[in-house]
């Protein structure tokens, strides 16, 4: 690639518009810069809305704007302040609406031990007002543990002095290795996903420990993330990072702190002469306890004795209780006999009065007297009905036509019947046409008639068909 600042562009005498030369500049800066990393002075900084952060990185002699998205800042765990000197890994760049030069920020770290000091106490101070410090939440530490598990690299001195003072103090314990990387890129997981494992065993103790070192060697023991697990941890946590005067993070947030691997191995186990000053209290407490006990037991068995009768006396009156008893069941019999044989007297008496021939007899005669009502009654009704229906009969006939008919007279109807079946009668010549056949109803039966002609005139007064003609 070419050094020369024109490199990519041809000579041109054409006019270059603000835009343009804009562009153009951002192209060859992006291009022939690429990804640098820079330390400086962090000032001006500002964290609007958006999330994204802008700021300034200075030295005695230059500043250059930065900008860092929210994207790439929410992995950084520092502390973000101005004065802080950081490192900073980016893109350089140019802002063309304004022509500024700039840093696009994708990691963000502190520079030097100072840096590294500043970010300790941020999380220190985080994480107690939290409560995670609280002495409310430490657990205590089991006094005869069976288990214990140890988070520690597997070729460290920590773990090597940790199993030399277990087998001398109590080389019965079992002793369980998660290991993992103390210091580096990856230990953070690791030490993570250690603490996940510890927490699905069924352990006593959990050891978290490594040998001393500078603080950056020591710094992922001062993480956000691994103090969060240990201090989820459902067991007992011993933290013992470094040498004595060495502390992290990890050691306030577990429940006991530890100056160095050894010293917490002598925590967890107690020693042959502990336990045997524990086997002999337990001796002694057992020798008072059976003590009491037997002590207890006489004066229970010296009150039972006294509570003891002779067996023939015993059998005697228990001979008595069975003739006392005897007598009050042949009692308890006679009364009962007596009892029943009253009760039945009473039954039969009762039953005499409920004989079942004096009730037929009764009944019998309600019978008959009922019969004869019901008889007399029937009578009555019928008679009754049968003079209704003669009356009915009468004025039936007189409003029949067929009497109208047997003297002469005719119905005229015509042929054809109607939808209901029945035929319509003819009230009036203009019911009828000329030509129309009709019927004529008379008493015997019915005469077919044709229709000559239609006179209309006033009404006569019928004719006495009865008189003589």
């Amino acid at each position: 690639m070419s050094s020369s600042p024109t490199a990519g562009f041809e000579p041109s005498q054409s006019v270059l518009s603000v835009s343009q030369l804009a562009r153009r500049a951002r192209i060859l800066i992006e291009e022939h810069l690429g990804e640098v990393s820079v330390e400086g002075e962090l000032s001006n900084f500002r964290r609007p809305g958006s999330g994204h952060w802008y700021f300034t990185l200075k030295d005695q002699g230059a500043q250059i704007r930065c900008a860092m998205f929210a994207g790439r800042n929410r992995a950084v765990r520092l502390k973000v302040q101005d004065g802080l000197q950081v490192r900073l890994t980016g893109r350089v760049s140019l802002y063309e609406p304004r022509g500024d030069f700039q840093l696009i920020v994708d990691k963000l770290e502190a520079a030097g031990e100072g840096a590294l000091r500043a970010a300790f106490d941020a999380l220190k101070e985080k994480l107690s007002a939290e409560g995670l410090f609280d002495d409310t939440r430490k657990r205590p530490l089991p006094e005869h543990p069976r288990h214990l598990t140890v988070i520690s690299s597997p070729s460290g001195a920590a773990l090597r002095d940790v199993l030399h003072v277990v087998e001398r103090r109590f080389p019965g314990l079992a002793v369980t290795l998660i290991p993992s990387a103390v210091q580096g890129d990856g230990a953070e997981q690791q030490l993570i996903r250690a603490f996940e494992r510890a927490a699905e065993l069924a352990t006593d103790v959990v050891l978290l420990t490594r040998g001393g070192g500078s603080l950056e060697d020591l710094w992922s023991f001062n993480l956000e993330p691994v103090a969060r697990a240990v201090a989820a941890c459902p067991h007992p946590v011993v933290s013992a990072i470094g040498h004595q005067t060495d502390f992290a993070i990890t050691d306030f947030v577990a429940d006991v702190r530890a100056p160095t691997p050894s010293a917490a191995a002598e925590m967890i186990t107690p020693t042959r002469a502990d336990l045997q000053a524990d086997v002999s209290g337990l001796q002694r407490r057992l020798g008072r306890a059976i003590s009491h006990e037997i002590r207890y037991l006489g004066q229970a068995v010296r009150t039972l004795d006294a509570r003891l009768l002779d067996p023939a006396t015993q059998i005697s009156q228990k001979m008595m209780q069975v003739d006392e008893l005897e007598q009050r069941l042949l009692r308890a019999q006679a009364n009962t006999h007596t009892n029943r044989q009253t009760r039945l007297g009473g039954a039969r008496r009762a039953l005499g009065l409920l004989a079942p021939a004096r009730q037929i007899a009764e009944h019998s005669r309600t019978l008959s007297a009922l019969g004869g009502r019901l008889a007399g009654a029937q009578s009555n009704q019928l008679n009754g009905r049968q003079r209704t229906l003669a009356s009915t009969v009468r004025a039936l006939t007189a409003v029949s036509p067929l009497n109208t008919l047997s003297r002469g007279y005719a119905v005229l109807a015509h042929d054809e019947r109607a939808a209901d079946g029945r035929r319509r009668t003819i009230t009036s010549v203009a019911d009828a046409e000329t030509g129309a056949t009709i019927q004529a109803l008379l008493a015997d039966g019915s005469l077919r008639l044709t229709v000559d002609g239609i006179e209309p005139e006033p009404p006569l007064a019928a004719p006495d068909l009865d008189s003589p003609a």
